[in-house]
C-alpha cells in the first residue's frame, strides 16, 4: 500500500458510509404494500414525480465515466474526448417521443424491460430473449466502468495494492453494492442521486471558478495543454490535439451519433423512464435533463487543466502500468485542500455507486421476466421473481468485474464505447418498432446476429498500444483495416470510425433485405398484442405494472 491520505480518506469514507445508510433506509421510502413485487423492487412503485424521476435519471446517465473516464480521454487523446458533450446535447430530443411511447404503452400492458415490449410487439419469444441477452451482455461493461471509477478514487487516496489487493477497490464495491440493491431495490439510488447530484455540482462548480484563477486562466490553460499534448506519448506519436485531426474527424460524428442512438436503449435507462408516474413526467425529464450537459461540458475542461498542471496518472501496482483513470483525482489532490478533495472523491464514488445498483437491477429485470419466467417457472409468482431477480442482481455484477479483470481497456471508456456497440444492435427491434412493425421478426433477427457478429469482430482487431494487448483495445477502427468478407473497400484510409456505427448499418441492411424476402414468401409474421392506444396513454387508468404477467402473451 502506499502513504493513505488520511484525511481524504477520512471525509470519502463518512460521506460513502452515509449514503449506504440511506441505501438501506430506502427500502421504506414511498414504499407499497409489498416489496416482493418486481414494480415495487426494481421500478420504485412505477410512481416517482418529476424531481425525483430527474435526479434518477440524472444520477444514472452522468456516471463514473462522466467524472472520471471522460476528462482521462480529453487528458490523454485531446478534442476527441469532448464527442461527449454533442452526443448528451442531441440525446434527449431524440429520445423524446419514443421514451413517452415507451413508457406508455409499457404501463399499459405492464412491461417491465425493453424485452417484454419486443414479446408482446412481435409475437417472438426468441427475439425478446436476444434483446434480453443484449441488454445483460452490454450492462456488464457498463458496471464494470462505475467500479473502475471507484477504483481510481480509491487508488489515489493511497489504496493501491498489487497483486489480490490491486482489485480489493472492486470488491468492497461490490460488497456495498450487493447489499444494499438486494435490500432496498430502485428506491435506494433513487434516494441516494439526491446527493450525488448535489455533492457533484457543488465540486464541478467550484473547481471550474478556482483552477483557472490558481492556473493563469483558461487562456493559459488551454496553451500548456496544446503544448502537452503535441509531444510524443507512449507510441511516439503526439498524444492528441486541441482540434480534432483529418483522420479522428469520423470518428468524432459517429461516436456522438451512435452513442446518443444507443444511450435510452441502455436497460437502466428505461428503468428510470418506467418508474415515471405519467408520461408528462418523462417529458419534463427529456426537457430539463439537458441541464447535466452544462456540468459537462465545464467537468470536460478539468482534463486540460489536469494536462495544463503536468498531472500524472497514478501507477497501479497490480498491473505496473500508468492508470489513466485517476488523473482527474491526481488534479484534485494535487491542487486542492485536503478536506474539499475528499469532498470531490465521495462524489465521485457516490457517482459510481448510483448508476451500477440501477444497473444491475434492470439486468436483473431483464434476467428475471425475459429468461427465468418465460424459459425456467413460467408459473413463478409475484414473489417468486422478486426473490429471482435479487439474486441476479448479485450475479451481474461478477460479469462486471471479469470485465475489468479480463478485457483491460487503455482507458474505462472503452467499456462504455464496447457496450455501446453491442446495445446499438437493439434499435431496430426497440426503438423502430415503437412507431413501425415493418420489419419482420426473422429478419430483426438475422440483423441482430450480422451486428453483433461483426461488431464484435471488429472489436476483438483492434489493438490497445499502451497495456500490449492484441484485442479488445478501443471501439475506434482504421477505415482501411475495415473488412466485407475479405474485400477492403477504403484499403489504405487510416480515417477512424466508431465500431457501432457500422455495425448497426449492417444490422440495418441485412434486416431490410430479409423483410422483404419474407414478405415476398409470405413467412408469418406473428401477432401484435398491443394495440395504438397503448402508446398513447397518458396516466394509463386502471392498468398498472402488477398485470404484467397476465398481459404478456404465452409461448406458441
Amino acid at each position: 500500500m502506499n502513504d493513505l491520505h488520511w484525511v481524504e480518506l477520512i471525509i470519502f469514507t463518512a460521506l460513502f458510509l452515509g449514503v449506504t445508510v440511506m441505501g438501506f433506509l430506502a427500502a421504506r421510502w414511498k414504499s407499497g404494500a409489498t416489496m416482493d413485487h418486481l414494480d415495487e423492487w426494481g421500478l420504485g412503485g412505477r410512481k416517482f414525480g418529476s424531481w425525483i424521476t430527474w435526479f434518477l435519471i440524472g444520477g444514472d446517465l452522468y456516471t463514473a465515466y462522466t467524472f472520471v473516464a471522460v476528462p482521462a480521454l480529453l487528458f490523454s487523446a485531446g478534442a476527441l474526448g469532448f464527442y461527449a458533450l454533442p452526443y448528451t446535447i442531441i440525446a434527449f430530443p431524440l429520445a423524446l417521443l419514443p421514451l413517452v411511447r415507451m413508457w406508455s404503452v409499457s404501463r399499459v400492458r405492464g412491461y417491465v424491460t425493453p424485452a417484454d415490449f419486443v414479446r408482446g410487439r412481435y409475437d417472438s419469444p426468441l427475439l425478446a430473449l436476444l434483446i434480453a441477452l443484449t441488454g445483460l451482455l452490454a450492462t456488464m461493461p457498463y458496471i464494470a466502468l462505475q467500479l473502475v471509477g471507484l477504483e481510481a478514487v480509491l487508488r489515489t487516496m493511497g489504496l493501491n495494492g498489487g497483486g489480490f489487493l490491486g482489485h480489493l477497490p472492486l470488491l468492497i464495491a461490490f460488497v456495498i453494492l450487493a447489499v444494499y440493491t438486494y435490500q432496498s431495490g430502485l428506491r435506494a439510488p433513487a434516494l441516494i442521486a439526491f446527493v450525488k447530484d448535489s455533492l457533484i455540482y457543488i465540486v464541478v462548480i467550484i473547481a471550474v471558478i478556482y483552477l483557472p484563477i490558481q492556473l493563469g486562466g483558461w487562456g493559459s490553460i488551454f496553451e500548456s495543454a496544446g503544448a502537452a499534448l503535441a509531444e510524443p506519448g507512449p507510441t511516439g506519436d503526439a498524444r492528441g490535439s486541441l482540434l480534432l485531426g483529418p483522420n479522428n474527424q469520423l470518428q468524432y460524428a459517429t461516436l456522438a451519433l451512435g452513442s446518443a442512438l444507443a444511450l435510452f436503449l441502455y436497460p437502466h435507462a428505461l428503468t428510470g423512464v418506467l418508474a415515471a408516474k405519467s408520461g408528462k413526467v418523462v417529458r419534463r425529464n427529456m426537457v430539463a435533463l439537458p441541464a447535466y450537459s452544462l456540468m459537462l461540458g465545464l467537468l470536460l475542461l478539468l482534463g486540460y487543466a489536469a494536462v495544463a498542471t503536468g498531472a500524472q496518472p497514478e501507477m497501479n501496482a497490480a498491473t505496473g502500468r500508468p492508470d489513466a483513470n485517476t488523473v482527474i483525482p491526481v488534479l484534485f489532490s494535487e491542487q486542492f485542500p485536503s478536506w474539499f478533495t475528499g469532498l470531490a472523491f465521495a462524489a465521485i464514488g457516490i457517482g459510481a455507486l448510483v448508476p451500477a445498483a440501477i444497473m444491475s437491477i434492470a439486468a436483473a429485470n431483464l434476467w428475471t421476466r425475459n429468461v427465468y419466467k418465460e424459459y425456467l417457472r413460467r408459473d413463478a409468482t409475484p414473489a417468486q421473481e422478486t426473490r429471482q431477480a435479487k439474486l441476479a442482481s448479485l450475479v451481474v455484477k461478477f460479469g462486471a468485474l471479469g470485465f475489468i479483470v479480463f478485457v483491460d481497456p487503455q482507458f474505462s471508456i472503452d467499456l462504455q464505447l464496447i457496450g455501446g456497440v453491442i446495445i446499438l444492435q437493439t434499435l431496430p427491434a426497440v426503438a423502430i418498432a415503437l412507431y413501425t412493425r415493418w420489419f419482420h421478426r426473422w429478419a430483426l433477427i438475422a440483423g441482430w446476429a450480422t451486428g453483433m457478429i461483426w461488431g464484435f469482430l471488429m472489436l476483438y482487431s483492434i489493438p490497445n498500444p499502451v497495456s500490449g494487448r492484441e484485442h479488445f483495445g478501443g471501439s475506434a477502427l482504421q477505415l482501411g483495416e475495415l473488412s466485407v468478407f475479405g474485400w477492403y473497400p477504403f484499403a489504405g484510409s487510416e480515417v477512424q470510425i466508431f465500431v457501432g456505427f457500422v455495425a448497426l448499418a449492417a444490422n440495418l441492411l441485412v434486416a431490410t433485405l430479409v423483410t422483404l424476402v419474407c414478405n415476398r414468401f409470405k413467412v408469418p409474421v406473428g401477432s401484435d398484442h398491443t394495440e395504438p392506444a397503448d402508446y398513447l396513454a397518458e396516466e394509463a387508468k386502471g392498468a398498472t405494472g402488477s398485470t404484467a404477467s397476465q398481459r404478456l402473451p404465452a409461448s406458441e
